[in-house]
């Protein structure tokens, strides 16, 4: 069994000695609160405790946008553009980029640009989450750390120091398997009924329309098949 936590020891407090035995982690965010919790109230937290892939992401992608802000600002001052235009190419996936957007982005991330190291240091530690050896992926993790905290780019740095306080969990989640991805998914789909609904008078409602979305209903009538 895999949990997502609430920074609250109050749902473990409803769980009974042998539920809580039988959780096998928690996914969570690097939120002391959330931490705390879970080691205080869970037996065997330090092993059990998988910081998310999609919080680390998070945390990288907004380090390098620092980067991209602050040198965009610099070059404009110098009357160079060579920026303009890039926040959303060093956020979305190469994948789902158009040929165009690839060809323009290839171009951004093969420069001397030190948005360009940033990211790649951020694409160099998303591809550490495919290891399943717990010696090797700490050994990923110790070059990782060796040219991020060395990389003199403050936003990445900052970030650096965090996840190796956090390693640990990290090591967890990789090791384990285990991430917030699919639950986060469901999150902003509710959202998004939220949003297109324009908001809803009571929870029943609202909880009927996430139900009617998301809840694998089958509204065919008999005989009718898709």
């Amino acid at each position: 069994m895999t949990v997502k936590r609430q920074p609250s020891n109050h749902g473990y407090e409803e769980l009974t000695d042998e539920q809580r035995e039988a959780i096998e982690s928690v996914s969570m965010d690097m939120w002391p609160a959330y931490i705390n919790a879970t080691l205080e109230s869970l037996p065997g937290a330090k092993e059990k405790i998988a910081f998310d892939k999609f919080h680390v992401a998070k945390y990288l992608g907004e380090a390098v946008d620092k980067v991209r802000r602050q040198e965009h600002k610099a070059l404009m001052a110098e009357g160079y553009e060579d920026l303009k235009g890039s926040k959303h190419d060093w956020l979305y996936n190469p994948k789902n980029m158009t040929h165009k957007q690839k060809i323009r982005f290839k171009a951004l991330r093969d420069s001397t640009l030190k948005t360009a190291r940033a990211w790649a240091i951020k694409e160099l530690a998303m591809s550490l989450w495919h290891y399943v050896s717990k010696t090797w992926v700490l050994k990923g993790w110790k070059r990782w750390f060796s040219w991020a905290l060395r990389c003199r780019l403050k936003p990445i740095m900052d970030v650096a120091k965090t996840i190796k306080e956090h390693l640990w969990g990290i090591l967890n989640a990789i090791v384990l398997k285990v991430s917030n991805g699919p639950a986060e998914g469901i999150n902003s789909r509710i959202k998004m009924i939220k949003v297109r609904s324009r908001g809803f008078r009571n929870k029943e409602r609202f909880a009927n329309a996430i139900y009617f979305h998301l809840g694998g209903l089958d509204l065919y009538p008999d005989g009718v098949t898709r």
